[in-house]
């Protein structure tokens, strides 16, 4: 039987990717959607609304979060506290610490959370780290480059504090270098680009601390037009691996790669995501890695604050 899920946050991210992969999947019904415009899904129930969703619908079993991530956390908590399992947009939350204490809180009241990273989903990702195993990195360059303007109209709480700015993006090429290396870095310097009318920076220049001397950086810009860049460069004792189109595609010494027969078994990094958390669901089992969050939250401790020309949509 489906499991009944209701979706939180009906903007761009929800109508492009969580919706169609939900109405696509066996393994779930959308009963209900929550959106402060009451804006949802033909033929599923809408509530502008979340704590009357939940008081209305008892036989949710799961919520998936997707607005902005300075509000999420008061939705989540509000679900856990009601038994319901919870499902987390990237970045899961706007601090480490609330991602913590609801982790916390799923534990003590025994039910599942899951903080997504979608782009750790793309095809080539397990392939790419497969190939890393045993291998000696010798460097690692991120250029995480794309058109603000063309990705996120409208999108002004990126701009204010809590919304990340260049890092909404750029966190996904983190979860992917996270989820590949075999071991653990840190970072060891930041700039970070600010418009002079925003609060969150356009662009970031980050170096990182590999255990074993490796070169790893990460360039990740939101000005760029023009061909868009979403690419990880890896140099190792037994050559060279690059991932790009944000983990689609991967080449290995030059050569483009084919995906394995395994991994065409569900297209598409949202399908997986639901897959994962029906997984998690079913075994009332938990996944809050924040390793890429840990980074991000690093980068504006360190960051260098560089003023830069204001953003103009």
């Amino acid at each position: 039987m489906p499991l009944k899920i209701a979706l939180a946050g009906i903007g761009k991210i929800a109508r492009d990717q969580h919706i169609p992969a939900l109405i696509a999947s066996a393994e779930w019904e959308l009963a209900a959607t929550v959106s402060r415009h009451a804006t949802g899904v033909d033929g599923v129930e809408a509530f502008d609304d979340f704590n009357a969703m939940l008081k209305a619908r008892p036989d949710i079993e799961v919520v998936s979060l997707c607005m902005p991530p300075v509000p999420r956390f008061a939705y989540a908590k509000a679900a856990i506290r009601d038994g319901r399992h919870v499902m987390l947009e990237k970045p899961p939350g706007a601090t480490l610490s609330e991602c913590h204490a609801l982790e916390a809180m799923a534990r003590e009241a025994g039910v599942s959370i899951y903080a997504t990273w979608h782009s750790r989903e793309a095809m080539m990702v397990a392939q790419a780290k497969a190939w890393l195993t045993g291998k000696i990195l010798h460097s690692l360059v991120v250029t995480w480059k794309e058109d603000v303007r063309k990705w996120h109209p409208g999108q002004t709480w990126i701009w204010e504090a809590g919304g990340l700015g260049v890092f909404d993006p750029g966190i996904n090429a983190l979860s992917i270098v996270t989820e590949i290396l075999p071991d653990p870095i840190h970072i060891a310097t930041s700039e970070l680009f600010i418009p002079e009318n925003c609060e969150t920076p356009i662009a970031a220049n980050l170096t990182f601390t590999h255990p074993h001397g490796a070169q790893v950086s990460a360039e990740l810009d939101f000005r760029k037009e023009g061909d868009q860049f979403w690419n990880i460069a890896i140099e190792t004792d037994q050559g060279s691996l690059e991932l790009s189109e944000g983990g689609a595609t991967l080449s290995i010494n030059g050569e483009t790669q084919t995906a394995a027969s395994s991994d065409n078994a569900l297209q598409g990094e949202y399908p997986r995501l639901y897959a994962n958390m029906a997984r998690l669901v079913r075994g009332r089992t938990i996944d809050m890695d924040l390793s890429p969050m840990a980074h991000v939250a690093d980068a504006f401790l360190l960051g260098k604050r560089i003023s830069v020309e204001p953003f103009i949509e």
